[in-house]
């Protein structure tokens, strides 16, 4: 639902941040400035408890008596308005009603569900009606009733948003409905004419945010950027005759095995390789907690002939895409850019496929050469390892410094990609389209301006 973080208890809020670059970890303090002496964000396990912690819990059992709704009379009733995995006794009917769903991916054209409904004892007439989601299209739906199909659309009644009613004697029976479910946008609620252009993206019932901390330079994660700052949101959608022309759906599942997060380790202490948020430069860091913002920016995409179908950091001619940008890959110069075609975001694995380790001979290293400058390293800032403020990364050759600095360790990935992850070609830089839902301390935009021209 996403007013929880993660599995955490007692680790919630209310209001979800709505602007471009903003974060549900500092979603901003009321203007009353209550609760006092917290910023707004997550509320802590044992010491805040807002009014709308209530609501907030509430909201998860709504999850269990929403579901179903019962009519009384001669001939019972049963509306199912949401698809939720569950069993329901149906006592009145002398039913029970088992609904199971397919677990959805952004590559998925359709959102399947099944109702297996069976009798305590002889077979009992009732009325079993459906809800047809607002969001999917009536004319490629299907409906089958032990695979016999159901007609959908000559009854007249069956629409978006109204219901599909079977009524019969049930035993052992199973209904399936399979729901077409695409991208789309809505307007934001606002009609003055500067904000006709600024949309949310939908995937079904899912509202997407792009990871973004927009592009004016920020301090540290825990500030963003203030106002509709051109460039943060804006994406390209001038040939695009639909949002399927400038959103794409991610194959999560090989596409994870291509993520790596590169370490280093020194003074007792570990250093992830990461996107600068002030600069969008390499960086060394501390390694981030799990689910906070830094995690996205210590994540890389790493692909190449040596690496397309099974992960890895090896070979000739990788690309190093940060995780949050779809499309765009760290560069020579060590900052983040368009692929251009050329060397510049090429980077050769030491070892190659070998197995033989990186530059520092320690088993299972890596060295990044630049594509550009062979024999020449990205290179750890030896402020790094003294906990100096300069940490940002850059470049030395072989012979002129520090092999360990120009040495990492590959590790499993700070994040992954979410089943429902998609890419979105903005006009400055791609993003990474997630839940909202899922979410935790990154920061995001759920709203993006259109640009046709």
């Amino acid at each position: 639902m996403g007013n929880q973080r993660g599995t955490q208890p007692g680790v919630m809020l209310y209001f979800l941040p709505m602007g471009p670059g903003r974060s549900k970890s500092v979603s901003g303090q009321p203007p009353s400035g209550l609760p006092p002496m917290n910023p707004g964000g997550w509320g802590g396990p044992n010491d805040t408890f807002w009014c709308c912690y209530g609501t907030g819990i509430e909201s998860f059992s709504k999850l269990g008596d929403s579901i179903y709704f019962v009519e009384e009379g001669k001939t019972p009733g049963l509306y199912i308005i949401q698809y939720i995995p569950s069993i329901f006794e149906w006592k009145s009917a002398g039913l029970t009603v088992k609904q199971q769903a397919k677990t959805l991916f952004s590559t998925d054209t359709y959102f399947e569900v099944s109702l297996t409904i069976s009798a305590k004892g002889d077979a009992q007439l009732a009325k079993v009606s459906v809800r047809i989601p607002s969001w999917t299209s009536i004319d490629d739906a299907t409906a089958t009733l032990n695979d016999q199909k159901l007609n959908l659309t000559g009854t007249g009644s069956s629409s978006n948003g109204s219901f599909l009613t079977v009524t019969k004697h049930w035993d052992e029976d199973t209904l399936t409905l399979k729901f077409p479910i695409t991208l789309r946008t809505e307007a934001i609620k606002d009609d003055r004419p500067e904000y006709a252009s600024i949309q949310a993206v939908l995937f079904g019932p899912h509202l997407l945010a792009g990871l973004t901390h927009g592009n004016l330079p920020v301090t540290d994660s825990n500030h963003s950027n203030d106002g509709l700052t051109p460039g943060i949101w804006e994406v390209n959608a001038t040939n695009a005759s639909s949002v399927a022309g400038w959103v794409t759906p991610l194959a999560s599942g090989s596409l994870n095995l291509q993520l790596v997060t590169l370490t280093q380790s020194t003074g007792g202490r570990t250093l992830v390789l990461s996107v600068s948020i002030a600069d969008g430069r390499l960086a060394m860091q501390e390694k981030p907690a799990a689910g906070t913002d830094a995690c996205v920016h210590a994540t890389f995409r790493v692909y190449g002939p040596a690496v397309a179908s099974g992960g890895g950091v090896e070979g000739p001619n990788m690309t190093i895409e940060p995780f949050d940008r779809p499309g765009m890959a760290v560069t020579n110069a060590l900052a983040v850019g368009r692929p251009g075609g050329g060397r510049d975001t090429l980077f050769n694995a030491v070892p190659g496929l070998d197995g033989a380790p990186g530059l520092d001979g320690a088993p299972g290293s890596v060295s990044l050469e630049l594509g550009t400058r062979p024999g020449c390293f990205v290179t750890a800032p030896a402020a790094a390892s003294g906990g100096a403020n300069d940490t940002r990364v850059g470049v030395r050759c072989r012979g002129d410094g520090d092999d360990e600095a120009a040495s990492f360790a590959r590790a499993a990935p700070l994040r992954r990609y979410h089943p429902l992850s998609f890419a979105a070609r903005g006009a400055e830089r791609g993003f990474l389209l997630e839940p909202l839902r899922s979410l935790q301390d990154e920061f995001y935009t759920v709203y993006f301006s259109l640009v046709s021209g």
